[in-house]
């Protein structure tokens, strides 16, 4: 995996605070930490970086940061929206620091919901474009 040291750099730089443990992945808004699995639970260290670049763009949303609601639930238009800003926001994070993105396992899941608030507000994507991007700025 190539410039794994640029995204250890690049996280560091977020001072994002990351546990190891467990079996999800998850940014816990109340606490302001992000939550991962234990690095052997992923299949390569690209799929460990896109996650974890993923939950690092959800930190970006945090009220004291970017202001974006992370209120949502699964199955809900708010959690469709964040959840599409973090997985934009990742690849444009690997992009640039030269990671191949290697979406989540649960990425599919998603779609359906991303789907339905694209349907539901035809200027969703621009908006979702706009966050992701804004995200992506405010980590570097």
């Amino acid at each position: 995996v190539p410039h794994i040291e640029t995204v250890e750099a690049f996280v560091k730089n977020t001072a994002a605070k990351i546990s190891y443990g467990g079996t999800k992945a998850c940014y816990r808004p109340s606490i302001d930490d992000i939550l991962m699995p234990d690095r052997n639970r992923f299949d390569s260290e690209v799929h460990l970086y896109s996650t974890l670049l993923h939950e690092v763009a959800h930190f970006s949303g945090a009220k004291h940061r970017l202001d974006r609601d992370l209120t949502g639930r699964f199955g809900n238009e708010a959690y469709a929206m964040e959840e599409c800003i973090a997985e934009l926001a990742a690849s444009f994070i690997c992009a640039d620091l030269g990671v191949a993105h290697d979406p989540r396992d649960n990425t599919a899941a998603y779609l359906a919901n991303w789907l339905a608030v694209l349907k539901n507000d035809k200027r969703a994507i621009i908006t979702v474009a706009a966050k992701a991007q804004a995200a992506a700025d405010y980590l570097h």
